[in-house]
């Protein structure tokens, strides 16, 4: 049996890889959509024996079968936006407690105690819909920092502007959380200058605006709200874990998490850090579903095992990942 303290207390490489194969030769049991992927790939748990060849399961099952290492009673069911004609991920947890425990650890890891903070969050779109991950995470986080200005904002531009004001120059430390369009609706209608805000975007356009590349998007940003750095956040709906980046698009994960970049042209192999190439992602939170996962995100590994986002595959690029879909 895999704990929360065998994931969420790992503190070495060794132990990482360690934990990651248990995790693997579990799903491969537990999990009958992986079991039926590693075998159409000739891969048990039997010829696995590092994290390199582990299979990594194309993130467009989520849209078309349940993911699930476990029989026990669905608690939450996640599920990604899109419009009523697109068929959305969903994301079926049985122990919400995972994905409680990883998000507070992981928020702990790079910001410190919620406590200290005001958390302030501009998320529209998500607040618009049922199952967002987002704003399950959000609303807990509003929740713990115990800070009586913290909350949601939907449409309230005004009523935002004041409040960020008010508490910078109260010197409170402020968490703004917000997707990207919302952000740039918010500085359009008002200019800062912060001095104890963090800005943390989520991305997302949402069709609201043309899509910018990260460099002019920060920009922006930084200048809108004065500030020297824009803080993102990494995650998804497939997904229990997030890494964040405190600047420069450069995100770090949690010790329970971990990226690799697979080749474009052979989708089971991997390519060295600096090379572009589809992001893998392991994500052990995700114990009750599947901890290995092949999204359709273009990216590269830096030498300190950070990593960049660079962009999406478009369908003329995501043959290798259409050749493992069974």
């Amino acid at each position: 049996m895999i704990s929360q303290e065998d994931i969420f207390q790992i503190n070495s490489k060794k132990e990482f890889e360690k934990i990651t194969l248990k995790v693997f030769r579990h799903q491969y049991d537990t999990n009958l959509v992986y079991q039926q992927f590693c075998n159409f790939l000739k891969k048990d748990k039997n010829n696995v024996k590092s994290i390199t060849e582990i299979p990594f399961l194309p993130i467009q099952f989520f849209k078309s079968h349940n993911v699930l290492s476990s029989s026990e009673t669905i608690q939450q069911t996640f599920t990604s936006s899109g419009t009523t004609r697109m068929q959305t991920s969903k994301h079926l947890v049985t122990d919400v407690s995972w994905y409680e425990m990883s998000y507070r650890l992981g928020f702990s890891e790079f910001y410190g105690n919620i406590e200290d903070y005001c958390v302030l969050a501009l998320l529209p779109s998500y607040l618009e819909r049922d199952g967002s991950s987002l704003i399950y995470m959000v609303e807990d986080l509003i929740q713990s920092s115990n800070h009586e200005d913290s909350g949601f904002y939907l449409n309230n531009y005004d009523e935002l502007i004041s409040k960020l004001i008010e508490l910078d120059n109260l010197g409170q430390n402020v968490i703004l959380i917000g997707v990207t369009y919302a952000l740039l609706d918010l500085i359009e209608k008002q200019k800062f200058k912060l001095k104890n805000t963090i800005i943390m975007e989520t991305g997302g356009m949402k069709g609201k605006r043309k899509e910018m590349i990260r460099e002019e998007l920060h920009t922006i940003l930084r200048e809108g709200f004065g500030v020297s750095k824009i803080h993102s956040e990494y995650g998804m709906t497939e997904l229990l874990s997030q890494a964040y980046s405190l600047g420069d698009g450069v995100f770090e994960c949690p010790p329970w998490m971990q990226i690799l970049i697979r080749d474009t042209e052979d989708a089971l192999t991997c390519v060295s850090e600096g090379k572009t190439g589809g992001i893998n992602v392991i994500d052990l939170a995700n114990i009750n579903s599947c901890s290995f996962i092949a999204t359709q995100d273009l990216g590269k590994k830096n030498p300190n095992h950070s990593f960049e986002v660079l962009g999406r595959f478009d369908h003329s690029d995501i043959r290798g990942c259409n050749l493992m879909v069974i």
